[in-house]
């Protein structure tokens, strides 16, 4: 008789979910992640409090930003960790449009879900699919504008998407100051587009008005006691050294000694060695020494007799933006003054933000380099307002080296969605219906913004597709009185680049995640103790 019992072929506690069941849990996952952001979408969007547990418990973040919020909370389904992936790398790739393409690929796998519903076949929809991507990204291409060759004008389309970009964040209110600020640092820049030169320091006090940006690098530092205060045509040395061998490490060693004096011996040896090593680094001829770690009294007793000022502490991102900055080179080493490069400014003068004291180095190097200041009155806004300048300045300097620009307000997807259908009409077979899918998700976004703003969404966007179909091609939502307005006339403007990488990254994401059939969740390897002999 033959046994009717299925072999198992996976270890016992190994999982598998199949077919349907493995599909189905995915796009449950994906999809609850995209409703989770997508009532942060557009300038009426909202924010979300995150509340942290573990070590930090009872940490506080208010935020809109998608990626922030996807990266803080822990997700345990597979194909919500995808869309969790595709938000970072949006982030780290542009800057914006971090919620945009999480909702568009959850939208995406909603209207998937109905095909499978309806038995057509993933591989038939993801064929639509790439048609249909193909059909939008051309579409967005044709309708950009490229102003690059006119400074007054393409300053202004800087301005524009800055302004567009703050209006979905805390910013909203002083986006004007803002935009001028973020769009003068990209300018400094020069076309580089190396936000290094860029440094954001955040000092609580004041209003969210009272930031502003400073020329040169301001270092959130004191010098020592007794030692200058004010350094002009600086010379700096910038290293990454210990600089507390004058205090003697008992942690863990056993030192015998027969008597008093001999601890004395071992302490003035000690301070011989760090003399030595002082000595070293003032051959190099500095008037301004930097180190990342700490200086102890005994050597920084030995700068100030030397008059030079020395700042210890100085944090990693600091020093490394300092040197950048500044020219010089980070040193550990101090045998041979000629392999050292040290980093020049002008002037190292203390000055006050709040009640704090920092240092400003002017006159750098580097002349692109410049500080962005941000106040506010608590550290949840500050904290805020930084990840929104952080974005706009990414945003910006994409645009820089990528200059096409498109329009906002929901225009740029209602564009697409109509050139995706034109093209699904003459397009035979099953591979039309996915592709009217594909349309019916980029349609979502403008809805999804008029909802968050609670507006009529079913009328806006009727109308909305009505004004494109009939030749209006800049046509979108005025978010502000609730009505279709002229995005050029009123300036809302997006970058290119922010557009074409959500449009081409949620639909990836969204083909890769329909394309499971199958989740294996592997065994977990056995830890084999041994036990020893008794």
């Amino acid at each position: 008789m033959v046994s009717l019992n299925p072999v198992r072929i996976l270890n016992r506690e190994a999982e598998e979910e199949k077919g349907e069941i493995a599909r189905l849990s995915s796009f449950v996952g994906a999809i609850a992640i995209g409703d989770l952001v997508k009532s942060t979408l557009g300038p009426k969007g909202m924010d979300k409090i995150l509340v942290s547990s573990g070590r930090n418990a009872g940490s506080v973040e208010v935020t809109n930003d998608g990626a922030t919020i996807l990266k803080s909370v822990g997700v345990d389904n597979p194909a919500a960790k995808v869309l969790v992936d595709m938000s970072k790398v949006q982030d780290d790739e542009v800057g914006d449009g971090t919620t945009s393409v999480t909702v568009l690929a959850s939208e995406l796998l909603k209207e998937a879900e109905k095909l499978i519903e309806q038995k057509i076949h993933p591989q038939t929809i993801i064929a639509g699919w790439r048609k249909a991507t193909d059909v939008a990204r051309k579409a967005l291409l044709t309708a950009s504008a490229d102003n690059s060759a006119d400074a007054e004008k393409f300053r202004e389309d800087l301005l524009n998407i800055a302004r567009t970009t703050l209006s979905s964040k805390i910013l909203s209110q002083h986006k004007e100051h803002f935009a001028a600020l973020a769009v003068n640092a990209v300018e400094r820049l020069k076309g580089t587009g190396d936000l290094q030169s860029i440094q954001l320091i955040k000092k609580s006090g004041g209003t969210l008005e009272d930031s502003f940006l400073e020329d040169g690098f301001l270092l959130d530092k004191k010098p020592g006691i007794h030692q200058p205060k004010r350094v002009e045509n600086a010379k700096i040395l910038i290293a990454n050294t210990p600089m507390d061998t004058d205090k003697i490490k008992v942690f863990g060693s056993h030192i015998k000694v027969d008597s008093m004096a001999k601890i004395a011996e071992l302490e003035s040896a000690e301070k011989e060695k760090m003399k030595e090593k002082v000595d070293k680094i003032l051959k190099h001829k500095p008037t301004v020494f930097i180190n990342r770690q700490l200086i102890y009294n005994y050597p920084e007793q030995l700068f100030a007799d030397a008059g030079v000022m020395a700042i210890e502490h100085a944090d990693f991102d600091g020093i490394e933006r300092l040197a950048l900055v500044t020219g010089g080179e980070i040193a550990s080493m101090f045998d041979n003054p000629g392999d050292i490069k040290l980093g020049t400014c002008d002037l190292i003068e203390q000055i006050m933000i709040g009640e704090d004291i920092l240092l400003r180095f002017s006159g750098v190097a580097l002349g692109e380099a410049c500080t962005v200041v941000i106040r506010g009155a608590t550290q949840q806004i500050i904290d805020e307002a930084d990840r929104s300048i952080h974005d706009a300045l990414c945003v910006l300097a994409a645009t820089v080296k990528e200059s096409r620009v498109v329009y906002g307000g929901g225009c740029s997807e209602t564009l697409m969605a109509c050139a995706v259908r034109k093209a699904a009409a003459s397009t035979p077979g099953k591979e039309a219906v996915a592709m009217e899918a594909f349309a019916r998700a980029l349609l979502q976004l403008p809805t999804i913004i008029a909802d968050n703003a609670g507006y009529d969404s079913a009328q806006l966007v009727s109308e909305l597709v009505a004004a494109h179909n009939s030749g209006k091609s800049t046509m979108g939502l005025n978010m502000n009185e609730g009505v279709l307005g002229d995005m050029k006339a009123l300036g809302i403007t997006e970058s290119f680049v922010v557009k074409r990488q959500v449009l081409l990254s949620a639909s990836e994401a969204a083909e890769m995640i329909l394309r499971v059939d199958n989740i294996i969740k592997a065994a977990p390897r056995k830890r084999v103790e041994d036990r020893g002999h008794c």
